[in-house]
């Protein structure tokens, strides 16, 4: 809270990457209602976006608010992964392309690691350019070009088991890359998904046997049965791990704020970005072992929230959509969480659903989920929802959505990459048109090689869309984050009225009244969306 309203000035910018792609003509905004600012900023955004280049450059630095929507593990670039796989003494197979620990090291100082007959030591890719162009092609999609039997879709995903050997010690090293690169393009939250140890939920969850016959995706799905799960994994000991988790996630933290020197005079920009975290469920899993660890994920976030300074603002679910387990178990974990979330009712949950596209899954997949995740999972945001327009009755579902305010989270490049659709075939027109609140997420920057300003090139590029939409979607992305304390704004997804407390004075004003501070002060969500605001002032008043 103290690191959002001491940093409301402290915005950071740097440069470009790079595209290619053809400019689409964009239809001149209506500026009528716009701010003197916003009309400023419109017109450099028409300039700049006549050149895809200059555009890039542009929104650089324009405010972003959040990320929504980023795996840690994925959003590490393959060059962080060999430093520190070298630091921890690992061996690659260049058979399978992973890194491996290996069985033994020398007694030479520093030790080395013994790889065996025809692997590598990581630390020679520093010496070795053609290993290290393999280490990181093998852990991002660079260079990948799908062929006969292997997809992107197949790339990305065997990626993670491909580093995933490198240790969690660091941990804190990787919530400084993605905040140290959330602040050179102007983000301020990250709300991050990760997964604590659960190896002991883990066992714990095979000593309890499922009621009836786990094969039937039918059974054990009354609230009865889930009750009496629950009562015996709480009985098994599974709070201890809550509290592991806990000081984890708090320890992580801290390393970040040690790297970047957060409480002392010389703190690097990246403090200003503030970091929660989404407990991340493994949904492939087997149905004994997915509602353990969504129960772990729940207890946690409502520690937490009691605690009254939470860091896990709530859950999700992870791994591939189409995975067999996640396919065939995906009404019963739907019906876990219609469970779960009547005994925790304050744990936030957002969801991948509608990670699928045809031919993927047969046409019956493509009809529920996005649905099953809002009515009976409770999901208050959507992650990617690229199937929406398959589902069954779509117009409505897209009518309930926005009624509802559910927001959609839009991962462009990680769709195009993992499922082949890209514009033509994707529904963010479908969103914007039903009144679906949208905000861009990267997923998994790192594995793909982007950046948020990437995808907000690619939207504007790709959708047509003006300075103003964009702006909106920044603004939707703080509206809907699940930082504590009310909205700054008025009403849900209507950024033309703020709260009371603070309508008496200039929108993100580097002095609020008393009332409106205190107001800020009480809430962490409303403070975030009034430095947004600041931001905007700084970058709109610096354009010509």
């Amino acid at each position: 809270m103290l690191r959002t309203l001491l940093a409301l000035s402290a915005v950071l910018f740097f440069g470009p990457t790079g595209f290619a792609q053809p400019v689409p003509k964009v239809a001149t905004p209506h500026v009528s209602t716009a701010t003197p600012g916003e009309q400023r900023a419109i017109r450099a955004f028409n300039a700049a976006r006549q050149n895809p280049l200059a555009l890039n450059a542009f929104l650089v630095n324009m405010p972003k608010g959040a990320d929504l929507h980023m795996h840690l593990a994925g959003a590490i670039y393959a060059e962080t992964f060999i430093k520190d796989a070298a630091a921890d003494i690992l061996c690659f197979n260049p058979n399978t392309r992973s890194l491996f620990k290996p069985a033994a090291t020398t007694r030479s100082l520093p030790p080395q690691p013994v790889c065996g007959e025809g692997n590598q030591r990581a630390m020679d890719a520093f010496k070795e350019q053609t290993l290290y162009d393999a280490m990181v092609d093998s852990f991002s999609m660079r260079s990948f070009v799908p062929s006969a039997g292997v997809s992107g879709h197949d790339q990305f995903f065997v990626t993670f088991g491909r580093f995933g050997a490198v240790g969690k010690s660091h941990t804190g090293e990787w919530l400084d890359e993605v905040a140290t690169r959330a602040a050179a393009q102007n983000e301020q939250y990250l709300e991050i998904m990760e997964t604590p140890v659960f190896s002991d939920v883990a066992h714990l969850a095979e000593t309890i046997a499922w009621p009836g016959d786990p094969r039937d995706t039918a059974s054990g799905t009354a609230r009865e049965d889930f009750s009496k799960l629950r009562d015996a994994l709480l009985a098994g000991g599974l709070r201890n791990e809550v509290a592991t988790d806990r000081k984890e996630l708090e320890d992580e933290l801290a390393s970040r704020d040690q790297i970047e020197h957060c409480t002392q005079s010389n703190a690097a920009p990246a403090c200003s970005v503030t970091i929660h975290f989404l407990y991340q469920v493994l949904r492939a899993r087997s149905p004994e072992q997915v509602f353990a660890q969504t129960l772990l994920g729940f207890e946690i976030a409502e520690a937490e929230a009691e605690a009254g300074h939470p860091h896990v603002v709530g859950i999700n679910f992870v791994q591939p959509e189409d995975a067999y387990m996640a396919m065939s178990e995906y009404h019963r974990q739907m019906r876990m969480l219609d469970y779960l979330h009547s005994v925790y009712p304050k744990v936030h949950i957002s969801l991948h659903a509608g990670e699928l596209a045809p031919g993927m899954v047969p046409p019956d997949g493509l009809r529920f989920h996005i649905r099953e995740a809002i009515e009976i999972g409770h999901a208050e945001r959507i992650g990617h929802g690229v199937d929406v327009m398959y589902e069954t009755n779509p117009h409505a579902l897209l009518k309930e959505m926005a009624s509802r305010h559910i927001m959609t989270e839009i991962n462009l490049t990680s769709n195009d990459v993992i499922l082949g659709v890209t514009k033509e075939w994707h529904p963010l027109p479908s969103y914007r048109e039903a009144g679906v609140p949208v905000a861009l997420s990267t997923d998994d920057e790192g594995v793909s090689r982007i950046d948020l300003t990437h995808e907000y090139t690619r939207a504007a590029l790709d959708f047509n869309l003006g300075y103003l939409d964009l702006k909106k979607m920044a603004r939707t992305s703080l509206e809907h984050s699940f930082l504590p304390g009310p909205s700054l704004w008025a009403q849900p997804d209507e950024f033309n009225r703020v709260n009371a407390a603070c309508s008496a004075q200039p929108l993100g004003a580097d002095n609020p009244s008393a009332r409106c501070r205190d107001f800020l002060k009480s809430s962490e969500k409303a403070a975030e969306q009034w430095q947004l605001e600041h931001r905007y002032q700084l970058f709109e008043s610096g354009l010509q």
